[in-house]
Formats: structure tokens, C-alpha cells, sequence
């Protein structure tokens, strides 16, 4: 449905909006299902701990969750709106929540960037001395450096909307009620450093640490395999799992950083009318990284899969819907996050 017109650029035509409106709401209740999970899940955690506080970890994956959630109702407000102001009779509100959706995007970026490089602190000890300094300095204030994250993400988006002009239904080629456009270099200038600081950097320091890990773990499973004359394959049990949960974060966002790159060059450059494929975008990546959240730690999944089941034995019908348990096996018990 998506068109394409001469020197191959794109345009959404009204269905191919609703489209999007549409699958933005099934993604909304999809992340906020998973989010509200996690939530729940650590804020028992935090009632049961006897120091009433929560561990780095889990205290980052709140401030995503919470962000994404945010997200996730800005996003269908937003396509709402653009798919209902046909007349752009309301642009500003539009503009207003584009300038909210990219903050809370650099937030969720920032703060998934603070995850790993959280957990490559915690795998993989670093030989540079000075290095691990930082490392330690960071991780002891991961309350400060997530609150400086937040206000890092909307004092470098509201800017957007002084330093940009939001389009108003008077610019002809453009139906998006509210993108927000750069009129000048200056703009042009605004938004190349938000791509570079909001997702390029994160990225960065996202693949660094999954290469540390990476090496971490091919070096430890060499070392096991050796120690243990290929007797019986070496097991890392919950360790493990924390890293492939690290791993396919990396890998879900940097698929989410090219296409994301691109439909903003065909927003911000082509001047096209593409601004909900990126809004769609960001809904996929909230969602698809949530899910990744919940897997990660094994008991958070295994909870949800057995409430999952039980859901199910209510409806006998639905009996060929459910899924096999996941058992735990005693070495895994062995091992913390």
C-alpha cells in the first residue's frame, strides 16, 4: 500500500495510516502487558527485600518500563491524531507530543545503554585500571546517572520545538499535522546532533559492551571446556541467560537503529509524509525489547508462562494454546543477577 513516487520517494496514503493507527494499538497493549509485568514483578522484589530497595539491575529495567509504557500511549495519541486531524486543525498538540515520543525514545535509549553496560561491568572485568574506576564510580550512582539520563532527554528535545517549525497544513507536500521541520541549517544542524546523541551514541556504547561480553563468554567457555577435558559441555545457568538477554537487546536495537536512521532521512531530508512508520517503529522496538526483558531473567519468564497456563486451564478449548513450563534445573540456582 505504501507508494512510491518519481526519484523513488515515499508516500502514506490515509490507509496506509490507519494501518499503522492500528497496529500501534495492539503493539500499545502488547508492551504495556509486559511492562506492567516487570513493574509488578519488582515491585514485590522491593517489598520483599529487607533493605526495601532494588538492585541496580532491576531499578533500570523500572525506568525503561515505565518510559516505555509512556511511550507507547504518546505514540497512539500521536498517530490518533494524524490519522483524525485531517485539517491539521490542532499541529501544535501534534508537535508537542513529537517533541514527548523522541525525549522519552532518548530516555529509553540511554537508559537500555546503562543496562548493558551495567551488566558488561558485572561479566567481564576490564584490564584497564582506570577504566574500571569509571566503571565502579557509575554503577554506585546508578540513581543519579538515570535521573541526569531523564533530564539529559527532554532538555535535549524540547529545544526542537524553538529551534525547528512544526508544519501547519500550509506547506504543501507534507500531511503530517505537526512534524516538525527544519527550515534552515541551524535546524538541519539541531537534528543531526539529536540522531548522533540520542540513538548513535547509545549504539555505540551498547555493541562495546556486547563485544566485551561476547569475548567474556567465548574466553569462559574455552576455559571450562579445557578445565574439563571435553568431558561434559561447560553451564553458565542464570549467568547465561543475562547474556543472551544482553546480546539480542544489542542486536533488537541496532535493527531498530537502521530503519529508524532511514525513515528519518525520508522525514527529515525527503521531506516525506513517513513520520508514522517511525512512530510504528519505536512501538516495535518498546515491545519487542520488553518481551526480551521478561525472558531474560528465568524466573520472571517462568512465572509468566505458569500464569499463562493457568489462564488457560479456565477455558478447556484453549488447551492446545498453552506452553510447556520452563523446569529449572539445580545448577541454575547456583547463580545471581
Amino acid at each position: 500500500r505504501i507508494r512510491y513516487r518519481r526519484g523513488q520517494s515515499i508516500m502514506l496514503s490515509s490507509l496506509d495510516k490507519l494501518v499503522a493507527w492500528v497496529l500501534t494499538g495492539f503493539l500499545a497493549i502488547l508492551t504495556i502487558f509486559f511492562n506492567m509485568y516487570l513493574l509488578l514483578i519488582n515491585q514485590r522484589n522491593y517489598r520483599k527485600s529487607t533493605k526495601h530497595r532494588l538492585n541496580p539491575a532491576d531499578f533500570i529495567i523500572t525506568a525503561i518500563s515505565l518510559a516505555s509504557m509512556s511511550l507507547q500511549v504518546l505514540t497512539y495519541l500521536w498517530q490518533t491524531l494524524d490519522v483524525i486531524d485531517t485539517v491539521c486543525s490542532i499541529s501544535l498538540a501534534g508537535a508537542i507530543l513529537l517533541v514527548l515520543i523522541f525525549s522519552l525514545k532518548f530516555i529509553i535509549f540511554w537508559s537500555t545503554a546503562f543496562l548493558t553496560f551495567y551488566y558488561g561491568t558485572k561479566l567481564v572485568v576490564e584490564p584497564v585500571h582506570c577504566y574500571t574506576r569509571i566503571q565502579e564510580v557509575i554503577v554506585k550512582h546508578v540513581h543519579t546517572a538515570l535521573a541526569v539520563i531523564v533530564v539529559s532527554g527532554f532538555a535535549n528535545c524540547v529545544p526542537l520545538l524553538s529551534v525547528l517549525t512544526y508544519y501547519n497544513g500550509t506547506t504543501s507536500g507534507l500531511s503530517d499535522c505537526g512534524s516538525i521541520m527544519p527550515t534552515d541549517m541551524t535546524g538541519l544542524a539541531y537534528i543531526f546532533y539529536y540522531v548522533i546523541i540520542s540513538d548513535i551514541v547509545p549504539g555505540i556504547i551498547m555493541v562495546k559492551c556486547s563485544i566485551s561480553i561476547s569475548y567474556h563468554l567465548a574466553k569462559h567457555l574455552l576455559d571450562m571446556k579445557a578445565s574439563s577435558n571435553g568431558a561434559h559441555g561447560p553451564k553458565l545457568g542464570t549467568q547465561m541467560r543475562v547474556i543472551k538477554m544482553t546480546l539480542s537487546l544489542v542486536v533488537v536495537y541496532v535493527v531498530f537503529l537502521i530503519v529508524d536512521i532511514f525513515t528519518q532521512m525520508t522525514v527529515v531530508l525527503m521531506r516525506q509524509n513517513t513520520l508514522a512508520l517511525t512512530i510504528l517503529f519505536a512501538s516495535i522496538y518498546t515491545t519487542v525489547s520488553a518481551l526480551v526483558l521478561v525472558y531474560g531473567k528465568k524466573s520472571y519468564w517462568k512465572e509468566l508462562i505458569a500464569t499463562y497456563n493457568l489462564f488457560l486451564d479456565e477455558y478447556p478449548c484453549l488447551s492446545s494454546l498453552k506452553v510447556e513450563e520452563v523446569k529449572t534445573e539445580p545448577h541454575e540456582h547456583s547463580h545471581g543477577h
